[in-house]
């Protein structure tokens, strides 16, 4: 038996990869292939745009898959939420989807938009939120270059994708309103959730994935210290619960590990050295599970 698990296409398709195979996975042939493979038995991937995932998944296509919590809203899809993924070293960082308008419009809240024209890839929600305001507006879906479309005159705004807004400032455009915030998740068919075999491999991957993303910006740090700046050195390292403290073969000397953010830790290692920490040791970490 086998899980089949559909991987997004195209701008998270790098992301998605490069934080399978840190989770211990390797995905071959995808750039010829919508059906790459992988080096586990009990997996089957397919790769389809994030925007149609949830509604193969919902149907039982496909028995789960990572995609936006803003996809699977736009799609009105009845799905799973096995975990969300935040990941923000490699594009999984939460997003806004904006209404915008150009800067010098005089739309500058939702009740302006009335009797205008917007173009959006989100017209679902972009709809559900006019209809909330109690504005009649027309909403065109947008097949991209949807910033474009404003300075043309084509329509008057737009609801887009955005993380730091910087390409929106860039096109002369200005945030009037959020209409949703959306994280990455991997989600499942319910009949797939209710099998045994199913559920047991979704949480596995959940677990490695989620492992995965713990370690990001983690580092494991080691070093020898005196029995004597043993107190001292302890005190100034972070840990997940407490450093692990071993004696050495030496009498009256300690090997002393721990896990720290890899930001505090450049900072902290002529702390260290200055305690009484020797042979300090920094390595990365692939998998961090709770």
């Amino acid at each position: 038996m086998r899980l089949k698990l559909g991987l997004p296409k195209g701008s998270l398709q790098e992301s998605t990869f490069s934080l399978f195979k840190k989770a211990g996975f390797q995905i071959l042939g995808a750039e010829r292939s919508y059906f790459p493979t992988i080096d586990d038995e009990e997996l089957e991937i397919i790769l389809l745009r994030a925007q149609e995932m949830s509604r193969y998944v919902e149907a039982g296509a496909l028995d789960g898959g990572i995609t936006g919590n803003d996809w699977i809203l736009e799609n009105g899809s009845d799905v799973v939420k096995v975990t969300e993924l935040t990941y923000s070293k490699q594009g999984f960082q939460p997003v806004r989807w904006v209404l915008a308008a150009p800067v010098d419009s005089k739309i500058q809240r939702p009740k302006d938009l009335e009797g205008k024209r917007l173009a959006t890839e989100l017209v679902n929600m972009t709809k559900a939120y006019l209809r909330s305001h109690k504005v009649n507006a027309a909403v065109e879906f947008s097949w991209g270059a949807t910033e474009a479309k404003v300075g043309t005159g084509l329509v008057d705004a737009i609801v887009e994708l955005t993380e730091t807004g910087s390409s929106l400032r860039a096109n002369k455009l200005k945030v009037v309103d959020t209409i949703c915030t959306s994280t990455t998740q991997l989600i499942a068919n319910k009949m797939a959730w209710r099998d045994p075999f199913k559920r047991k491999k979704l949480e596995s991957v959940a677990t490695l994935l989620k492992g995965a993303i713990a370690a990001e910006a983690k580092v494991m740090v080691k070093m020898n210290v005196a029995k004597k700046n043993l107190k001292k050195v302890a005190d100034l390292l972070p840990a997940i619960k407490k450093p692990t403290v071993s004696q050495l073969s030496a009498a009256g000397w300690f090997a002393v590990e721990t896990v720290a953010d890899e930001k505090t830790l450049r900072n902290l290692i002529p702390d260290l050295k200055k305690a009484g920490a020797e042979g300090i040791i920094e390595y990365n970490l692939s998998k961090i599970i709770y």
